[in-house]
């Protein structure tokens, strides 16, 4: 980040007081995730910061780049804490040696250290068994190559300076820390997760804050292996059918926490009484065939015995949908319903089972619909056109292509699933 740049942004953060590592306002965001205007959209909000610590040439540089690369989003910026120092003078620089850069006291950028996710890493060499021989000796190359100081004042600095602030205020922020990075720039697995888990906060965050009935499944290493395994498109039909199962278990067991549940107490085996909560008994699935049928085994294994219904609609053209089947329980209009469809794409087809669903009596507050992946487009268009309808989805995407497919997405989810694609 160039100077300029640097000084509008500690020009903007005026207001703000910090006191140890607390931050007591917001910044005004640049963000222009794609949403519709509303003046919810229009409120100052408070960046998300990542905050990335390691020992001197430990490789932070070098894996902050990568994944700058990656990402290609205008809405996100690198800065370094060597941004907030002015250059020395000709007669400064000969006494460069004197100058404490390591202590975060003498520098302004504690306001990048307030970090709603703080990332660490520590870099491991597979040549040398020490991580701080390593670091010094690629901090002598640097130093005396690329800004002409000799050994023994890169030494000087290093013990007098470097190594007491690394063990003050890195090293024990290590246990705080959500990330731990070994290998530095050499881990693209792990840059990889990084770059996705930041895509997802840009592609949901706003859209989470606009509509209130929208509920993501909070990101783990975890669920994006499984997602990084069921997009890939080498990945064999076994392998994708089990890990979907395993994302549709985690989708429909979090739309189930949005049911309705009453207060119930029951005797323990030592005698003791315990007070929790009674499932909610009216209960049905609807699945949209054919590709939310895959969904079905997952809700049968949550909730014995519960009853599905089916909907049929059938595409025409590129937005036109046609209702051609539906077989509902009689009772539907007395039941909450689990609506089930892992691709939400540009929403018409959940428009239209909505639609029916109400037309049999259903309140439009006791549909959940849950899926795998949902695109920004369709969100809008059912959280705008049924607000009380809760959606729940295990990742937003980036968006739809020239023909209405989902982006990056997964191909045919249900041609994958069922084996009818192809290969």
């Amino acid at each position: 980040m160039g100077s300029k740049a640097v000084d509008d942004l500690i020009e903007a953060s005026s207001g703000v007081h910090f006191s140890g590592f607390h931050l007591e306002s917001t910044f005004p965001s640049t963000s222009q995730a794609e949403q519709p205007t509303t003046s919810a959209t229009e409120n100052i909000k408070q960046p998300f910061v990542i905050g990335v610590a390691g020992g001197a040439a430990s490789g932070k540089t070098t894996v902050c780049d990568m994944i700058i690369e990656q990402l290609h989003d205008q809405r996100v910026v690198l800065v370094n804490q060597d941004s907030f120092y002015h250059n020395l003078t000709p007669d400064e620089l000969t006494r460069v040696h004197e100058y404490n850069f390591d202590h975060p006291v003498h520098s302004q950028a504690l306001i990048f250290y307030v970090a709603m996710n703080y990332i660490e890493w520590k870099y491991r060499s597979q040549i040398f068994s020490a991580d701080s021989d390593v670091r010094l000796a690629r901090r002598i190359k640097r130093d005396t190559v690329e800004k002409g100081r000799d050994i023994g004042m890169v030494l000087d600095q290093y013990s007098k300076f470097v190594k007491p602030a690394f063990d003050d205020f890195i090293l024990p922020t290590k246990k705080y820390a959500d990330i731990i990075i070994p290998r530095g720039g050499d881990n693209h697995v792990a840059i990889d997760l990084i770059v996705q888990h930041i895509r997802t906060k840009l592609g949901q965050h706003d859209l989470c804050k606009i509509y209130p009935n929208l509920y993501v499944i909070q990101s783990t290493f975890q669920i994006r292996g499984m997602h990084t395994l069921i997009r890939d498109a080498q990945t064999t039909k076994h392998d994708f059918v089990f890990y979907a199962d395993r994302l549709i278990r985690l989708v429909v067991e979090h739309g189930l926490g949005h049911l309705p549940f009453t207060e119930k107490q029951v005797n323990t085996p030592t005698g003791s009484v315990y007070t929790g909560v009674d499932f909610c008994k009216r209960l049905c699935g609807v699945s949209v065939i054919r590709s939310g049928e895959s969904m079905e085994n997952a809700l049968r294994a949550c909730c014995k015995g519960i009853k599905i219904g089916k909907i049929l609609i059938h595409r025409e053209g590129d937005n036109g949908q046609q209702l051609i089947y539906e077989k509902l329980p009689n009772d539907i209009s007395d039941r909450h319903v689990l609506l089930l469809d892992p691709i939400l794409g540009t929403g018409n087809s959940a428009v239209q089972a909505i639609s029916l669903l109400i037309k049999k009596g259903v309140p439009e507050f006791n549909i959940i619909f849950l899926n795998l992946i949902s695109a920004p487009q369709g969100i809008h268009v059912v959280c705008k056109r049924f607000p009380r309808v809760k959606i729940v989805t295990s990742e937003i995407e980036i968006g739809l292509s020239e023909d209405y497919r989902v982006i990056p997405g997964m191909g045919e989810f249900g041609d994958r699933y069922f084996g009818t694609d192809d290969d």
